[in-house]
């Protein structure tokens, strides 16, 4: 299997390079002391394309595949963990599922914003007393005509203090366990529906985690992705594709923090000489180019699964290139 960019990879790669360099490294030191959400870089990544990479022109996406995903993510990352994280969820939890399981209507509802970068969405299975296992969420809707009514607490969700809108998966039929759970698309704003406490992190804290608290709120049945009874597929299959995200996160962040390394080694001077002459020091370097390197190519091979979109870029997100990279495009 031929594992190198194509031609249109490559100008992606070296777009989104110049967009993490200029729009996002200079705020990553800022947003992990403060913790402040990055909603003007969000935006600014929305009209890149970067919001809905994989998703079809049609549905307010780029028009790429999961390779070119991948790509996108890793670059993100290596200049700031939290903002990889965000476009993660973006992209992979939130978008992907109604893309895959929601009707026409909720696509241009909870899709097509979304993928655009205009609104933030966000995916809310974890419970405090469940972790992410599915099967035993606690989180109870009951359907009462055309409106369920829900409560619980999910816990521990990204970008849950700045979502437009979420997909909460809840148990509407207890004594079927994981075949009772359905997900449903709840709007911030909705009856019942508040943002909890923001959760206190080690690391990566620009991401609005928060706890979500459901006090006899109503949602229209039309909301719900998928049939009764299907939310736990939806949720795995979801938390699958997921995966290629968060490799790809784990990537670009170790790239940056070999970079990062790599320039303070050379900057520290010790017995007159740069730290990074001595040889202790150039083995863990060594160690720390090599581990991001060995890990981009398995990425990239569950990129290309079977069943994956291997889509040419369309023409939606050429125009959303700036000047300078447009006149390098090179159509496939």
């Amino acid at each position: 299997m031929n594992l190198e960019l194509t031609e249109e990879q490559k100008l992606l790669q070296r777009t989104v390079r110049e967009f993490a360099e200029s729009e996002v490294k200079p705020l990553a030191k800022e947003l992990d002391e403060t913790g402040h959400f990055p909603l003007e870089t969000f935006r600014k990544a929305g009209e890149l394309g970067l919001t809905g990479i994989a998703f079809p022109e049609a549905e307010g996406g780029a028009g790429f595949d999961h390779i070119a995903y991948t790509i996108a993510i890793e670059e993100i990352s290596r200049c700031c963990a939290s903002t990889g994280v965000i476009l993660s969820v973006q992209n992979s939890l939130y978008c992907d599922p109604v893309h895959r399981f929601g009707t026409e209507e909720q696509k241009k509802k909870f899709l097509l914003p979304f993928a655009r970068g205009e609104k933030i969405g966000c995916y809310a299975l974890t419970e405090p007393q469940a972790g992410s296992n599915a099967a035993a969420l606690q989180t109870k809707a009951v359907r009462k005509g055309n409106t369920y009514v829900i409560n619980g607490t999910k816990a521990w969700i990204t970008s849950g203090g700045a979502a437009d809108a979420t997909i909460v998966y809840v148990n509407t039929d207890p004594p079927k366990g994981e075949k009772g759970i359905t997900a449903l698309v709840i709007e911030k704003g909705a009856p019942g529906f508040r943002v909890g406490k923001e959760e206190k992190k080690l690391g990566i804290h620009a991401t609005a985690c928060c706890e979500l608290v459901f006090t006899d709120c109503e949602v229209p049945v039309v909301n719900r992705i998928g049939n009764e009874g299907e939310g736990y597929k939806i949720a795995l299959s979801t938390l699958d594709s997921g995966r290629i995200g968060i490799g790809a996160q784990a990537v670009g962040i170790a790239q940056g923090a070999f970079e990062a390394a790599l320039d303070y080694s050379q900057q520290r001077m010790a017995f007159g000489h740069p730290i990074s002459q001595f040889q202790a020091i150039q083995f863990m370097l060594a160690d720390m180019t090599t581990g991001p390197r060995r890990s981009t190519r398995p990425v990239s091979l569950c990129a290309r699964r079977p069943g994956s979109r291997t889509r040419a870029c369309g023409s939606a997100w050429r125009r959303r290139l700036p000047n300078s990279l447009r006149a390098r495009w090179r159509p496939a």
